[in-house]
C-alpha cells in the first residue's frame, strides 16, 4: 500500500476572519500536535513573532519547537520563503535551530499578486549552502515550469544533489494556476527518481489534492497558511488545522492509500530517526 505524507502549514500569513489563527508558541504547538495526532507527518513553519510577522528572531520559533517536541515526533520543516523585507541571511534563519530537518528552497522568482517573489540564483546557492552546512533536507519549491530546469542547472554545478524532493506550489495569483494539466506538465519534467508533493494555494476543496495523490504524490499539504476557509464538512469552514488533516487522511484512505507516520515519513525522505518524546524513558 503506497504511503502519502501529510504536511500541515498551520499559520496563515494574514489575519483570518472565520477561524482563530494560531500565533503564540503555545497555540502553534497545540495545533501542530493535534494535527500530528490526526495524521500529519510534517509541519511547515515560518519564523514569526507573536503578531505573525516574519522575523529573524528565533525566540518564538524555538519556543514553539520546544512545545511541539514535548508531545510529537512530527518532522519539522522550516521556511526560507515568504514575501518580506528580510535579508538573504535572515530568510534562512530557521535552519539554525537543530530541530529543523527539512527546509523549503524556492527555485526561482515569480509574480505574486502585484509584486515579485524574488529568488535569484545567488540567493538559491546561498540557502542551499546553509542547508548543506546544517544537514537540512531542501524541499524544492516549484511555482513555474522553468524552475525545474533551475534544479538541473544547480545540480550540474554541484549545489544540489539527487535524489530531489520537489513541491509543486500552484494557485498563487500571478504564477502557474492549479490545474490537472499543469500538474501533469510539471510531473513530466521531473528527473527520474525524484519525490514530489503538492501545495494547492487558495483551494476550495480537496479535489486537486486527490488528483495529485492518484498521480503519485509523496507529500500533500493542507493548513491555514494555504487555504483556511476550505476543507470543512460540506458548506462549513474548518475550525482547526487538525480538522483539515483529518479530512485529508480520510480521503487518502478512501483512495486505497495509507497515511505515513512521522517515522515512515523520515524513511521515505531519507532523514534520521527522531525518538518520540512520549516513548522516552
Amino acid at each position: 500500500m503506497r504511503k502519502v505524507i501529510i504536511s500541515v502549514a498551520p499559520v496563515a500569513a494574514e489575519g483570518l476572519e472565520e477561524v482563530k489563527n494560531p500565533l503564540s508558541p503555545e497555540e502553534v504547538a497545540q495545533d501542530t500536535v493535534a494535527a500530528g495526532e490526526a495524521g500529519a507527518g510534517m509541519v511547515h513553519l515560518h519564523v514569526r513573532d507573536r503578531l505573525g510577522k516574519l522575523t529573524d528572531d528565533l525566540t518564538e520559533f524555538s519556543r514553539t519547537l520546544d512545545r511541539i517536541r514535548e508531545g510529537s515526533d512530527i518532522i519539522i520543516q522550516g521556511s526560507t520563503g515568504g514575501m518580506s523585507e528580510l535579508t538573504l541571511e535572515q530568510r534562512c534563519v530557521a535552519v539554525q535551530d537543530p530541530r529543523v530537518e527539512v527546509a523549503s528552497l524556492n527555485m526561482g522568482s515569480a509574480n505574486f499578486d502585484e509584486g515579485v517573489y524574488v529568488n535569484t540564483f545567488p540567493d538559491i546557492r546561498y540557502w542551499a549552502g546553509r542547508m548543506n552546512e546544517t544537514h537540512v533536507l531542501p524541499e524544492l519549491e516549484i511555482f513555474e515550469g522553468g524552475m525545474i530546469n533551475n534544479v538541473r542547472i544547480l545540480a550540474e554545478e554541484g549545489v544540489l544533489e539527487a535524489p530531489f524532493v520537489f513541491a509543486f506550489c500552484l494557485g498563487f495569483r500571478g504564477a502557474l494556476p492549479a490545474t490537472t494539466y499543469n500538474l501533469q506538465y510539471l510531473l513530466g519534467m521531473l528527473p527520474s527518481g525524484s519525490l514530489w508533493g503538492f501545495i494547492h494555494h487558495g483551494m476550495k476543496d480537496f479535489s486537486l489534492l486527490a488528483t495529485a495523490a492518484g498521480m503519485g504524490a509523496t507529500v500533500l499539504r493542507v493548513g491555514f497558511e494555504d487555504s483556511p476557509p476550505a476543507g470543512g464538512a460540506p458548506g462549513k469552514v474548518a475550525q482547526t488545522n487538525a480538522e483539515l488533516v483529518r479530512r485529508l487522511a480520510q480521503l487518502i484512505g478512501d483512495m486505497g492509500l495509507s497515511v505515513a507516520t512521522p517515522r515512515e515519513a523520515r524513511q521515505m525522505l531519507g532523514l534520521q530517526e527522531v525518538p518520540h518524546p512520549l516513548n522516552e524513558a
